[in-house]
């Protein structure tokens, strides 16, 4: 995908599905005029949120041993990309420099969009995505001006209440 075909996007905030409570982050793009929510797992929105709120862990989490060991190995993420999307189901490149040149590697949006955050890349969409995706919301400037939408997003105390609430059974997802 070229960059050209694409539009750079933030992560806006994470929030929760009302009918299903399956997390949701939101890609924003710089205008606030596009926003593409994606339904990820509780462990990778705990990982995002995790970043965006700046907690520190006491150990390295899996996105952490990741940034880590793409630095310790001299390669640097140039990027990431929500590529596809297919059946229902995102997909995601990581693109990363290597002294032996450029790769891609596929990844799920979420780990694409946890990596991202912790080494301070861009995110991009392919505009296809965009388009092919009900979920992607077109926000008229006026109407946005007007109602102020704000993404709620989750609270420290909020996952800490989510997760309590949680039984083993909670951290299945569908791969």
């Amino acid at each position: 995908m070229s960059l050209d075909d694409s539009i750079e996007m933030n992560v806006g905030g994470l929030t929760l599905d009302p009918a299903t409570k399956s997390p949701i982050v939101v890609l924003r793009d710089s205008g606030n005029t596009v926003n593409l929510p994606i339904w990820i797992g509780l462990l990778e929105a705990t990982a995002i949120a995790t970043e965006l709120e700046g907690i520190e862990m006491a150990r390295p989490m899996t996105h952490d041993l990741l940034r880590d060991l793409i630095g310790e190995l001299g390669a640097q993420v140039v990027r990431v990309e929500i590529s596809d999307l297919r059946d229902n189901t995102y997909y995601a490149r990581i693109h990363i420099t290597t002294s032996g040149g450029a790769r891609i590697i596929d990844a799920r949006p979420s780990d694409a969009i946890s990596l991202a955050l912790r080494v301070k890349s861009p995110i991009f969409v392919a505009r296809k995505v965009l388009e092919a995706s009900e979920a992607a919301v077109t926000v008229d400037q006026e109407e946005q001006a007007a109602a102020d939408p704000d993404l709620s997003t989750v609270s420290r105390e909020k996952w800490s209440e989510i997760l309590e609430k949680m039984s083993p059974d909670d951290f299945k997802y569908k791969m």
